[in-house]
């Protein structure tokens, strides 16, 4: 894709003056969100997803900054263990689901079997057939249960993967997000890009819409997360005109492919 796919304000650059009123203002706003969902016994649950590199993990470290850790949770699993290998791949994922009053975001999820386990060939194309003839049935029951259930999908393009990559192998702070599949990521980029638009062809449904992120904004991207996700939930006091999304930046992902406004 070329770089005219992502430009104007889905890489509008912010002051860090600009930035820091607006995301400021949206993390009043999460509090506000957070203590209905505590005082309702509420169940909400973000799926964060992404190429690597594409900020999943600051995006969520600035939803979560100022929310309660007793009621919030980010989920980042590790590979699985032998005896999960063998369970029902849906399983393993369920003890970390947010019970009444919680919020449960996961940096990563089940979708890494239509992703990263596939592409790398951790799995099966049999395992990938089951995961994606099982998905919807699973995520429609965790909505039946009361869960709100929130699918994000954060995009980049391959030129700001590369030099978000190279930046994190510099970078002193970020060590422990290195490893061996940052490379693979770049190598495989048609792969992960065929994988994710075929994701979205077939988990994208009516209980559990995937909504799709322009993310080479770094800055723009998150505040534009936030304002969805306040923007789409019922809590008091909500101030309306601060959770007007960016169309450019976030978007239903249907839209996104059909458009052709993802990274390829």
């Amino acid at each position: 894709m070329s770089k005219k796919h992502h430009a104007g304000r889905a890489t509008e650059k912010l002051s860090d003056e600009d930035y820091e009123k607006q995301l400021y203002e949206l993390q009043v706003e999460l509090v506000k969100f957070q203590r209905d969902i505590i005082a309702n016994g509420e169940k909400v649950l973000v799926v964060m997803e992404g190429r690597d590199g594409a900020g999943k993990d600051g995006t969520i470290k600035r939803i979560v900054e100022n929310l309660s850790p007793r009621e919030t949770r980010v989920v980042a699993l590790p590979k699985p263990s032998d005896r999960e290998v063998t369970q029902w791949y849906f399983q393993r994922f369920v003890n970390h689901l947010p019970a009444a009053g919680e919020f449960v975001l996961f940096n990563r999820s089940w979708y890494n079997r239509a992703g990263v386990e596939r592409v790398m060939g951790f799995c099966t194309a049999a395992d990938v057939e089951r995961f994606f003839a099982d998905v919807e049935e699973f995520e429609s029951m965790l909505v039946k249960s009361g869960i709100q259930l929130f699918k994000y999908y954060l995009d980049i393009t391959r030129d700001e993967q590369k030099e978000r990559l190279a930046d994190r192998r510099k970078d002193p702070l970020k060590q422990w997000k290195v490893s061996p599949i940052d490379a693979k990521a770049i190598a495989k980029w048609d792969d992960y890009t065929k994988a994710r638009d075929e994701m979205f062809r077939r988990s994208d449904h009516e209980k559990a819409r995937w909504t799709a992120v322009r993310a080479d904004g770094k800055k723009v991207a998150r505040l534009n997360v936030i304002r969805d996700l306040l923007g789409r939930s019922a809590y008091g006091g909500k101030r309306h005109g601060l959770c007007q999304v960016d169309d450019d930046v976030v978007m239903p992902a249907s839209r996104a492919l059909k458009k052709g406004l993802l990274a390829d």
